[in-house]
């Protein structure tokens, strides 16, 4: 891999503790099976640091916010930190069709409350399973309407980490992201990727335990 690859890393925020990058989308988080899938996020993180280690991924169709640890100390830290739900973390999503007329109170979500599950025939889809799937819950709030368009923007908070679980969620009540191929309309449409940023995160800094507030335009 040449080094240019890792200059090209957007970097939201950097000290001795943690990495926060901005993953592109079409990127893998970490690297896949296969040579032509080596590629990565964190494989080009630890081009420039050495001691950068993964605590969370995001789909490789989703781009955004995207955190690393400086040793596994770090790690252990942090990803202790996700499991126990204190890291916020925040999306901004476009989709087919109109869920409501936007709200502009920051306190008016939504919930999505469904089980989810690996569909083991059909990885790496998930799919609802009111009897096996594990819990999993998304709130949304609708940010904006597109009537040209029959689209509606979407802030969404998960509450638990479920693969493809935004996905699967907004799928599921008649609303899938656009651009998605795996949960989308089959007749796909005119974007060119998967409408979905992560765009916000918030935590405990681990070393020093003051606030930590990232944040990623969205791109869309």
């Amino acid at each position: 891999m040449s080094p240019d690859l890792a200059d090209g890393l957007e970097v939201i925020h950097e000290d001795d503790a943690l990495i926060a990058l901005n993953k592109p989308p079409g990127l893998l988080a970490v690297p896949g099976r296969g040579v032509d899938k080596s590629d990565s996020l964190s494989l080009r993180a630890q081009q420039r640091w050495p001691d950068a280690r993964v605590v969370h991924r995001l789909d490789q169709a989703t781009s955004g916010l995207m955190l690393l640890a400086r040793g596994a100390a770090v790690q252990r830290a942090l990803s202790v930190a996700f499991a126990e739900r204190r890291i916020l973390k925040r999306y901004q999503a476009i989709v087919h069709g109109q869920l409501q007329p936007p709200n502009t109170d920051p306190m008016d979500w939504h919930t999505i409350d469904l089980p989810l599950r690996l569909d083991w025939p059909q990885r790496p889809r998930s799919i609802i399973d009111l009897e096996r799937g594990k819990p999993s819950q998304t709130l949304w709030q609708a940010l904006a309407w597109d009537e040209a368009q029959n689209t509606t923007r979407l802030a969404l908070q998960p509450v638990t980490g479920r693969s493809h679980q935004l996905r699967v969620h907004l799928q599921a009540i008649g609303h899938p992201i656009v651009g998605d191929a795996l949960y989308g309309p089959n007749e796909g449409g005119p974007a060119t990727r998967l409408m979905l940023h992560a765009c916000t995160l918030a935590l405990a800094h681990p070393a020093s335990g003051a606030a930590l507030l990232l944040h990623s335009p969205v791109p869309f």
